[in-house]
C-alpha cells in the first residue's frame, strides 16, 4: 500500500466514522483525530475557530446541536498526500437533525491533514452550504 491508499484508508474508515458520530451528537471521535499542535482552525458552515481552545468548544457546541443521522456520505473529488502533509476536498452529503430540526443538505469541504507521530490528524477544515438546506 503507497501513501495516498494508506491515508484514503483512513480517511473512508476513521474519519468517516468520526464524522458520522459527530453528527449523532458525539464530538469525541472527531476530537479525537484533530491536530493537537497549533495552528489548528475551522471555516466553518455555520461557526469558525481559531486554536485549539475554539475548535475544542466548536465542537462540543456542534455535538450539542446535531442527532439523529439518518445518512452521512463523503463524496471525495480531489486529495494528495506529500510527505506528512495532505488535504481532502470533496462534498459532505448529510441528513440529520440539527438544533432538534430534520434537515438535509450539503457542504462542500476541505480538509488539510498532518502526519504526527505516525497517525494523521486533521489540522483545517473549511466547509461551507452547497445548494438547497432543507
Amino acid at each position: 500500500m503507497n501513501a495516498r491508499d494508506d491515508f484514503l484508508a483512513w480517511v473512508n474508515s476513521t474519519l468517516y466514522q468520526a464524522e458520522l458520530a459527530l453528527h449523532n451528537g458525539d464530538p469525541e471521535p472527531r476530537r479525537a483525530i484533530w491536530s493537537r499542535i497549533e495552528p489548528v482552525s475551522v471555516l466553518g458552515a455555520w461557526h469558525n475557530a481559531y486554536g485549539l481552545d475554539e475548535v475544542n468548544d466548536l465542537f462540543t457546541a456542534l455535538g450539542r446541536g446535531f442527532s439523529e443521522c439518518t445518512s452521512y456520505s463523503f463524496e471525495l473529488l480531489a486529495n494528495d498526500v506529500v510527505g506528512d502533509m495532505a488535504y481532502t476536498v470533496g462534498l459532505e452529503h448529510t441528513s440529520a437533525s440539527v438544533d432538534g430540526e430534520p434537515r438535509t443538505y450539503t457542504l462542500r469541504a476541505t480538509q488539510v491533514y498532518r502526519r504526527e507521530d505516525g497517525l494523521w490528524r486533521v489540522a483545517h477544515r473549511h466547509g461551507d452550504t452547497f445548494g438547497a438546506v432543507t
